[in-house]
């Protein structure tokens, strides 16, 4: 039977669960074609950048459809994290995973068979286990949802062997049920491989776009890294960030250095037992800790919306890495700043890791070439934003944006047509066949034994840029390929080659312009007062109820509480995010916050909020 349109009162309904539990009037661009795909029983792959509501789109389905929504996902804590946000809305869901006992799963699953719980998250691995598929395959599922669905595929940036045994075990169920796809990040190949391996049928695609104009994109070359870091983090001791390093090594190191300068700081790394990293993430999720210094190991699926910093200490070996992890950012839509540190040694560090990663030739290619665009980025004097939407095919990708770090007005514009022309021309008297670092040292003039035996000495070329820093006509060239001057071909050892734009420069008939950094980034924050004290009443609720802050209220509903100032049930509950259960929950205490609020201002100090609550708030 083909899938059918949902019923025009599903979608009202659906509407009317958004608003109940969830607190926002209507839905955000493109949830609702998902919504409804759904809702019509029909194979659905969704690709919704980070901070989209992308849970909701199979969240809300999940309520509406007769049986239980299976949601898979790749991490224990992922799953803990969604499952109490949704506790925390009055949803029933649950999840199954290691570290439950086992009559914690007897009594997970004598639930879910009484019909009391809508909603199960569940790891692939447990997928793997002969008596996990046969448990899972007794219930009435109606809908599986696939998270982080890029996992499945070897060419996305985050495979996972686990996620290959989803499609055969749904291809086994005695009812096939309605399956949701659902990425942040996908390239055309990998979109290929989502639908072949979970065995989509006749699915519908669905790209919402991968714009999030509240991320503001930067790239600082020639930084001191560690001095950066500890200035900026100082001067945003109040705010959430995630600062990503390479390797184990630098985050021990980044870590030790923020806390010996008194930032609440933790870490995150696969060289820690796993107690160690649940910790870690809880401090952070908590806001026991404001920043968290870890590897990629850390962030897939975090929900924390009050995230206002992402700092790249290194590149990335990846646009899909760097964009879900800056993604990480910002969540709750408000202003936050991705900032990337980029050192000629990150190029080094992230091949080497890639060599020991993959083993796969065809695969290890792939990787390489991917590492390269990311080093074209880190060089690029165009719009950043451009480039992230252009190599993710997004059709309207704006040439200007007028707030990544190429855009502001923080450049000044520098010649440099006649280096070009010095570069361009070693490139061609070594007949394009070597890669940027050995052109390089013949520019520099180098007295390498390489040089001598290919007899580069004798080049013309040979010396030329002898004034500049090695490094420095490293980093030229690296701009002069990112512009499209010149290309590297793909591969484990990279040769340059001249594009077309390169030899209008060698006939004069074109300059070269780069841009350069004039002055540093200053932080973003809102230090509005009462927005600090909405904060600081939120961390002590949590504290009581021993939840993230971030799941009784985003940083965003809570700056709308200052502006907005509601008075009354009335006027709270039309806040974006607050939905009738936390209403119930919190209404009194916040509203008894922010009329306080306006009495101190009016010159009366009576407290109006609990008197409790206020002894445990420092203000």
């Amino acid at each position: 039977m083909n899938p059918q349109p949902p019923p025009e009162n599903d979608l009202t309904q659906a509407l009317a669960l958004l608003h109940r539990y969830f607190g926002y009037a209507a839905f955000r661009p493109g949830q609702e074609k998902i919504i409804s795909s759904l809702l019509g029983g029909r194979d659905t792959m969704a690709i919704m950048p980070t901070g989209a509501g992308k849970s909701v789109t199979y969240q809300i389905p999940a309520l509406l459809l007769d049986g239980l929504t299976l949601v898979i996902s790749p991490l224990i804590s992922l799953m803990k994290d969604q499952v109490d946000a949704l506790e925390q809305m009055g949803l029933p869901a649950v999840f199954l995973n290691s570290s439950l006992t086992p009559r914690q799963v007897r009594e997970r699953l004598e639930r879910i068979r009484q019909g009391a719980v809508k909603l199960l998250y569940l790891a692939p691995e447990r997928l793997e286990l002969e008596h996990g598929r046969e448990m899972i395959s007794s219930l009435a599922i109606s809908l599986v949802a696939v998270d982080e669905a890029h996992c499945v595929s070897q060419w996305g940036h985050d495979f996972r062997p686990s996620y290959r045994q989803i499609g055969p075990f749904i291809e086994a169920l005695p009812n096939r049920p309605c399956i949701g796809a659902f990425t942040a990040t996908a390239t055309e190949e990998v979109k290929r491989d989502i639908i072949q391996l979970l065995g989509l049928r006749e699915p519908q695609v669905l790209v919402t776009g991968f714009d999030r104009p509240n991320l503001n994109y930067s790239v600082l070359r020639g930084e001191n890294k560690r001095q950066f870091v500890l200035s900026y983090v100082q001067a945003n001791r109040e705010e959430a960030g995630i600062i990503y390093a390479a390797t184990r090594k630098e985050v021990d190191k980044l870590t030790e250095l923020l806390a010996g300068r008194g930032v609440a700081v933790t870490r995150y790394h696969a060289g820690m037992t796993d107690l160690e990293r649940q910790t870690s993430q809880e401090e952070y999720l908590y806001d026991r800790k404001t920043v968290m210094v870890a590897t990629n190991a850390f962030g897939m699926g975090i929900d924390k919306s009050n995230v206002r910093y992402v700092i790249h200490y290194n590149m990335p070996k990846s646009m899909e890495s760097y964009y879900q992890e800056a993604g990480r950012s910002g969540r709750d839509g408000e202003q936050a700043e991705c900032i990337l540190l980029f050192a000629a040694g990150d190029v080094q560090t992230q091949r080497r890791l890639i060599e020991l990663s993959v083993q796969q030739p065809a695969r290890q290619f792939k990787e390489f070439e991917k590492l390269q665009i990311m080093v074209d980025y880190c060089h690029t004097g165009r719009c950043l934003r451009q480039e992230i939407l252009q190599y993710f095919e997004e059709a309207d990708a704006p040439e200007h944006c007028d707030h990544c770090g190429n855009c502001r007005n923080q450049w000044d514009t520098l010649d440099i047509t006649v280096e070009a022309q010095k570069i361009f021309s070693c490139v061609y008297r070594m007949q394009q066949r070597f890669g940027a670092a050995l052109t390089a040292e013949v520019l520099k003039g180098s007295e390498t034994k390489k040089i001598r035996e290919l007899g580069f000495h004798r080049l013309s070329t040979y010396g030329i840029m002898r004034e500049t820093p090695l490094q420095g006509i490293k980093d030229r060239i690296n701009y002069l390929v990112a512009e499209d001057y010149m290309h590297l071909t793909g591969g484990q050892y990279p040769v340059l080659k001249l594009a077309p734009k390169a030899t209008l420069v060698l006939k004069g008939r074109e300059q070269v312009w780069q841009k350069i950094l004039r002055q540093p980034l200053k932080a973003t924050g809102d230090s509005e007062r009462l927005f600090d004290r909405l904060r600081k009443l939120r961390l002590v609720l949590a504290q009581r109820e021993n939840v993230p802050p971030y799941l009784i209220f985003s940083d965003k509903t809570l700056r709308e509480m200052a502006v907005q100032r509601p008075a009354n049930r009335q006027e709270f509950i039309r806040l974006n995010g607050v939905g009738e259960f936390k209403l119930e929950k919190y209404g009194e205490c916040f509203l008894a916050e922010i009329g306080w609020q306006g009495e101190e201002e009016a010159g009366s100090s009576a407290p109006l909020a609990d008197s409790t609550l206020k002894r445990e708030i420092e203000y």
